[in-house]
């Protein structure tokens, strides 16, 4: 919502047909556990205020009756957005006139990314944000985290931008912060150099992806840090591409109804960021997989992966030429029964007996001997 002003009063309205104030149980069920309890409180009231004739707010009225910043009205009402819950309505000016109630849908798989990003975009940044082998072991190792003393996180509390920084984020991970939260919340403001705006965002999607892990986090940010990420625009990008590659495996892999699960990502983002291999070796691998053993298994997947990053597979081409080398070695491999191999006829259609004749010869020697 940067950039665009607010109206004093702003009309709210529903493209449901029902006039009861109710709550939906997919919100319930889906929704709720993961937004922080103050965006919660700002969706019920604004789903009361829907059933009032004539209904208006203003975000000034509701930064009043809940003690917040216009600010965080604002945020909340982006997040929802980003939720696809509601749509925010904007006139010429960029002035915020209304708030839509979309119908509530199951809630996005975990391919899907509640940050829009255009085809355009995509298409224009996906060689710069992804990062092969070569170039990462070229790039500068990211600082190393400091311990940040308690005068040092007074010192930073002190300014306001930071003080802010660390309410936002008690909002969104629901909990106090503890010495050891602050602690990577000031690395990633004081060593990586993100700005508030971006660690915001970044605290953000990862509760929005159901992580509230300070480690899980901070892996996210080193992961940003080595891209070489500086920018809401540029994360949002990102996760943009990482949302499309989730997607791509559970479409080779064919699984439907459900989100990936932590696990099953990790394994994706490890192929992607670590191992370097771009979408389409990762799906072929897939593919094999289910080809194979006729099961989504990220193990079994991860070790056709892990060997073609031994073998210095990072293309399709490599892959065909590696299959081709296979192939030659298992022909190789069979032994040549063609020259041992005798027509069958009627007298020799069985399995001719193989015999030492020296021995025979010596042990019919010995018995002859005997008598």
């Amino acid at each position: 919502m940067k950039g665009r002003n607010i109206m004093a009063n702003i009309t709210l309205h529903s493209d449901s047909q029902t006039s009861a104030t109710s709550v939906s149980n997919i919100f319930i069920d889906e929704y709720m556990s993961d937004a922080n309890g103050e965006f919660v409180k700002i969706y019920l009231y604004l789903l009361r205020q829907l059933n009032a004739p004539d209904a208006a707010f203003s975000i000034s009225a509701m930064a009043d009756k809940f003690e917040h910043t216009e600010k965080d009205i604002k945020r909340a009402l982006s997040y929802w957005e980003r939720m696809h819950l509601l749509r925010l309505e904007y006139d010429s000016s960029e002035n915020l006139t209304g708030v839509c109630f979309l119908d509530t849908k199951r809630r996005p798989s975990e391919n899907e990314d509640p940050v829009t990003v255009s085809t355009q975009e995509t298409a224009s940044s996906e060689y710069s944000a992804a990062v092969s082998p070569e170039e990462s072991s070229l790039k500068p190792s990211v600082p190393e985290p400091k311990n940040y003393s308690a005068e040092d996180i007074s010192m930073f509390r002190k300014q306001e931008s930071v003080a802010e920084l660390l309410f936002i984020a008690e909002r969104y991970l629901g909990r106090i912060l503890t010495p050891t939260d602050m602690n990577s919340i000031l690395y990633w403001y004081d060593g990586l150099g993100f700005s508030t705006d971006l660690i915001e965002y970044l605290v953000e999607y990862c509760v929005s992806k159901g992580h509230t892990s300070i480690r899980y986090i901070e892996k996210v940010a080193l992961a940003w840090a080595d891209n070489h990420i500086t920018t809401v625009e540029q994360a949002k990008l990102t996760a943009g591409l990482h949302s499309q590659l989730y997607f791509s495996v559970m479409k080779a892999l064919g699984i439907n109804g459900r989100s990936l699960v932590p696990a099953e990502t990790a394994y994706i983002d490890k192929w992607r960021s670590d191992y370097g291999f771009s979408s389409e070796v990762i799906t072929t691998a897939c593919e094999r997989t289910i080809q194979a053993i006729h099961q989504p298994k990220f193990e079994y997947i991860d070790s056709i992966l892990t060997s073609w990053k031994k073998n210095h597979v990072s293309t399709l081409e490599d892959i065909a030429r590696l299959d081709e080398a296979h192939q030659k070695k298992k022909k190789t491999a069979v032994p040549n029964t063609a020259q041992t191999s005798q027509p069958k006829n009627r007298f020799n259609n069985f399995e001719q007996r193989s015999y030492d004749y020296d021995q025979l010869e010596k042990m019919l020697l010995t018995t002859s001997a005997q008598h």
